[in-house]
């Protein structure tokens, strides 16, 4: 299914383009190309699965097969089974599901072109051998990805399977969890490293507190799922993949990391927190309290606060924008000597913190549209603090 080097494309959230390309950069990955929410670069097999297990910022690594224009869903179907050998890259006795991402004002609904590019197929083998694949849309053999961008179709294979997010240790869920792909790549544009202790008094079931370990471990993402898509292609290197994966649990020297401290008002969302950190096996390296954050004093004097609060949905205006305000005056009472960086979607809410962030970062936690901001917190004002003997 592979030539030496293939084009392959790494897709991510609105805002971490960099985030992945420097991550592909430190695989070895070459070509590495930044488009919106994607960073193609060019690869053989193994920097595929290197891509699929090491990359935190990556929501699937897709390997492109073949792209065209097509003027509608008939044509669609046409294209797809005429263009593509698709004996090349698997039998009818491999079962396959198709997924689609469509931003076009001629293919107007989604699911009408999966079933075409799904018809397509089937026929293509049924013509060419009498016998037809099976499709499983729960746990297929092979996922085939469907992009359209106006009439520009893109065809596809998921090497990744289920969405890298779904890394394996989580679980439990509180309210509204933060995307495990997106608490790392906040942790990354933090800038947070593990010699500085970290607080996040919000942690619900501990997302970021979990990625957080893991980066400071050096421990892959990819270390606790249980399946990725290329593991059922026709061509899968078994020793490459091993050879990939065998030293990853080692233990790393922890004796110059601080502490990951998470906290939460809600006893259940902690009880949630507790069995995502032990099903990482990070017990020893993350301590979780109930606590309320407004009665709750920092250990020590500096650090990295990172957080995701209430957004108020399911909150009146003017009890989340008091909320705010008192985040603010905490931030400002108990933590000076942190940067805190919160995220939320709420922005009219986040200018009650009544501090000027030093940074504003636009991201999308799912279809929502949030800001994350740090503010870094000083005695007196920035330029005093400068000055302090």
């Amino acid at each position: 299914m592979d030539k030496p080097k293939d084009t392959l494309v790494a897709k991510t959230f609105y805002g971490l383009e960099d985030l992945l390309a420097k991550e592909l950069e430190d695989l070895g990955a070459t070509n590495i190309r930044k488009a919106n929410r994607a960073v193609y670069f060019d690869g053989d097999k193994q920097m595929m699965y290197l891509a699929n297990y090491h990359l935190r910022t990556a929501i699937s690594i897709l390997k492109p097969i073949d792209n065209f224009e097509s003027k509608d869903e008939n044509d669609l179907y046409q294209k797809v089974k005429n263009r593509i050998a698709w004996d090349n890259y698997f039998t009818n006795k491999h079962t396959f599901s198709v997924e689609a991402t469509v931003h076009s004002s001629v293919f107007r609904h989604s699911q009408y072109a999966i079933l075409r590019v799904k018809d397509a197929i089937v026929d293509y083998f049924r013509e060419k051998t009498g016998k037809r694949p099976y499709i499983d849309t729960e746990n297929p053999d092979i996922l085939i990805n469907l992009y359209i961008s106006e009439r520009q179709c893109t065809i596809s294979f998921n090497s990744s399977g289920e969405p890298l997010f779904k890394r394996g240790y989580r679980v439990a869920t509180s309210i509204a969890p933060l995307n495990e792909v997106l608490a790392a790549g906040i942790v990354m544009l933090s800038g947070w490293h593990p010699s500085q202790n970290l607080i996040d008094p919000m942690c619900g079931s501990g997302t970021i507190l979990i990625e957080a370990a893991l980066i400071a471990h050096q421990l892959p993402p990819g270390i606790f799922r249980k399946k990725f898509g290329f593991e059922t292609w026709p061509d899968f290197d078994a020793e490459i993949f091993e050879k990939i994966t065998k030293d990853e649990k080692e233990n790393v020297d922890t004796s110059s990391f601080c502490s990951i401290i998470g906290m939460d008002v809600d006893d259940s969302a902690l009880t949630k927190a507790r069995l995502n950190v032990k099903n990482a096996f990070l017990n020893p390296y993350i301590h979780l309290k109930v606590a309320d954050f407004f009665e709750y004093t920092p250990p020590f004097r500096e650090g990295v606060v990172i957080t995701n609060p209430p957004y108020g949905k399911r909150i009146k205006k003017e009890d989340i924008e008091n909320f705010y305000k008192r985040l603010g005056d905490k931030l400002k009472k108990d933590y000076t000597g942190f940067n805190v960086w919160i995220i939320s979607n709420n922005l009219q809410a986040m200018k009650n913190v009544g501090l000027h962030p030093a940074k504003k970062i636009k991201l999308y936690n799912g279809p929502d549209i949030c800001t994350l901001n740090c503010y870094e917190i000083y005695e007196g004002t920035k330029k005093t603090s400068k000055h302090k003997p």
